[in-house]
């Protein structure tokens, strides 16, 4: 199987993400934005996933645009 870099670096993102998170809320005690950068981290690697399976050119860019939206927003 051919490696896939971005699902790569997605999934090494979600494992960054999801430590950040626990330091956040066990030792900060930040409980609001914390849930929020979960949520919105994690999702990058699903999107990514779920363009691999896209039906068109255009829905595999819009799949990756809205993934590309969570980042920033994570950001």
């Amino acid at each position: 199987m051919k490696e896939n870099i971005i699902k790569d670096k997605s999934f090494d993102f979600a494992v960054r993400i999801v430590n950040l998170y626990k330091h956040l809320v066990e030792v900060k005690k930040e409980f609001i934005i914390s849930k929020q950068m979960l949520r919105s981290g994690t999702s990058v690697g699903a999107l990514i996933r779920e363009s691999e399976h896209a039906d068109s050119k255009n829905d595999f860019v819009h799949k990756m645009a809205i993934a590309q939206k969570e980042i920033n927003e994570t950001l």
